[in-house]
Formats: C-alpha cells, structure tokens, sequence
C-alpha cells in the first residue's frame, strides 16, 4: 500500500530557530498567543481549552475556525501547535485529492499533532468521508482492491487535532461541522488594533513607523490583518524610494494614493462595484451573478473579498431582490439618485 506524500507541508516547535526568525520576519506572523492581537474573547476562551487539554496530557478537541479572508485562520492554527508544544501539519481542501492522500497524512501524524486543512469546505466528499472516523474514534478504513476482490481495512490512528478553516461556514456539510467540538468565528479588526499590528510589522521588518502613520494605514486596512501587512510593505517600499526611510502620515498617504486605496480602504473593484450598482442597475437591487457578468469578475472574489467589507462599512444591502446601494455609497461617490452632481 503506497501513499503519496504530497498534499501538505510540516511544522514542528522543535524547528531550527534561524530558520523560524527567518519566516517571522518575511510573514510577519505572531507566534504565540500573547504576541497575536485583537481577537481576545477567543484568544482566551482558546487558552482554556489549550491548558486543559495540556493538563489531561490529551490532544484538543478538534477546531473550526471560520471568517472572511486575512483574518488570521492559519496564524492561529500555527499557534495552538506552539502553545500545545506539537507538530503541525498544513493543507488545503483543494489539495487532498483522493482518500490515499489524507490516509498518507493522517497515518504519519505523531500523538497529539495537528493536522490544518484550510478551505476545508472545498474537500471532496470521498475525502471528507474519511474524516468522520478520523475524527471521532481515530481510526480510518481503506478499500483495497477493486470489485468482488476489494477489501476493507481499518487503520488505527494516533490521537490527534483537526483544525479546519473556511471562508464560507455554510458550505461545510452537516456531518463534518458537527464532528468539531470547538467553532471561532473570527471578527474585523478595530483600527487601534491594526495600528498596534502595523507597528509591530514596522519593528520586524526594521522600519521606522510614526502612530500617525500606522494610524493612517490601519483606517484603510479593511479591518484585515493580512492589508495591513500588506499596505506596511507597500509603504516602506515607497518610504525607501521617494521618502527619507520613514513612514509618517505623509509618506503613508503618499503610498496609499499611489495604490489608489481611497481613505474608507476601497479598491478600484470596490469603487467599481458600487459604481455599477448605481449607475448600471439605478442602485439596485441587482444579483451577485448579474453585478458579476458586468463586471467581468468571478462570483467568488465578489463575495468573498468586496462584499463583506462593503457591507461592513454600510456601503451596500442585502436584500432577497438583490444588492442595494445605501446613501452613504451615494455620498462617497459624489453622486444623488445615481447621477452625478
């Protein structure tokens, strides 16, 4: 019986430390609880769980964690691991293609790692049907062969935690969601948050940021983790370039108009969306498929990208017609009963 050992990547707390610093400072990631910010009545809730399990010498009970992208999922996963002292396993959805594959992984777990599927909603069902044994009596069955000579064989497994991570909670089958004993839905961030999170990167990443300036990246983050890395990076490229190697509220302005990230954190695909909604369809309603195709853009990255930002800072509706701009969206736009003024 051969598996293929190719779908996931390991972690473990005993990796070399220059190699760990190495990944700190290119990922920014915070690597234990105490360093992680913002999510506090799950951070403590999880130190619970973490300390009971490590006190009853016990794997965790098996994790969901679900929320819009960029919210800090796999962060955390990587944290249990260090804070319960074991192994990490990572892999997505997507990527475990056939039963072999999770039997090849969760044959090679050691007791009480853990095992992270990110996407876990996008599993294949002959795949997630594996996971139900898995997970409550840690134990796998495997068909051999094929036909009248096919047989059945169950496999033992070492106790272990599944953390499982998901954009879309809904779209998770009824058998799976009920096999975790723990769900965090993870929330946006306050703006005092991301500034604390963009000085932090400011300090690994060895650049100087002002609280002004970090100030005035954490307002157009989007309540995102991930943005705010990602807009800290864009500006000390241009504090290098055309700045004096800092980054103030000037050079951050400087670098997010370059971006064309407006001072609410909307995107040209934000604006264009609301664009559409008003000009195209008279402020809606209007259907995600139909806002989409005039869009030229996948469903997907309307839902999962725009549409929760938007309708986090009141922009649009939702509606059984469809999505509906509000008059805030007007306003931002310059626009009245969807002309320009």
């Amino acid at each position: 019986m051969v598996f293929k050992m190719r779908t996931e990547r390991i972690v473990r707390p005993d990796a070399d430390t220059a190699a760990e610093d190495e990944v700190t400072l290119k990922t920014l990631r915070p690597h234990t609880l105490t360093e992680f910010i913002g999510q506090e009545a799950v951070k403590e809730k999880l130190r619970i769980y973490v300390q009971a399990a490590q006190g009853r010498d016990e794997p965790l009970d098996h994790v969901l964690l679900h929320s819009p992208p960029g919210l800090g999922k796999t962060t955390l996963a990587q944290i249990i691991a260090t804070e319960m002292g074991v192994g990490i396993r990572i892999s997505s959805g997507p990527a475990i293609e056939k039963a072999g594959d999770l039997a090849a992984i969760l044959t090679n777990l050691r007791p009480r790692d853990i095992f992270f599927i990110d996407e876990i909603h996008r599993l294949r069902r002959p795949v997630e049907e594996i996971l139900y044994p898995a997970m409550e009596d840690y134990k796998i069955d495997i068909i051999l062969g094929e036909g009248p000579n096919a047989q059945s064989l169950r496999i033992d497994l070492p106790p272990f935690t599944l953390i499982g991570a998901t954009t879309r909670a809904g779209l998770i089958s009824a058998p799976l969601r009920d096999r975790f004993e723990v769900s965090f839905r993870l929330n946006f961030y306050s703006v005092d948050e991301l500034q604390a999170i963009i000085v932090r990167g400011g300090k690994l990443l060895g650049v100087e940021v002002t609280a002004a300036g970090a100030r005035e990246l954490a307002a157009r983050a989007r309540g995102t983790p991930r943005i705010a890395g990602r807009l800290l990076r864009r500006a000390r490229d241009y504090a290098q370039v055309r700045g004096e190697g800092k980054i103030d509220r000037d050079t951050a302005r400087a670098a997010l108009g370059m971006l064309e990230i407006d001072e609410f954190g909307l995107t040209l695909l934000d604006r264009a969306v609301l664009t559409a909604i008003i000009d195209k369809f008279n402020g809606g309603p209007v259907g995600v498929d139909t806002l989409a195709a005039a869009l030229s853009e996948e469903r997907d990255t309307l839902t999962d990208l725009v549409e929760p930002y938007l309708l986090q800072v009141g922009f649009i509706k939702r509606t059984p017609q469809g999505r509906v701009a509000t008059e805030r969206a007007y306003t931002h736009l310059n626009r009245s009963s969807g002309k320009l003024i």
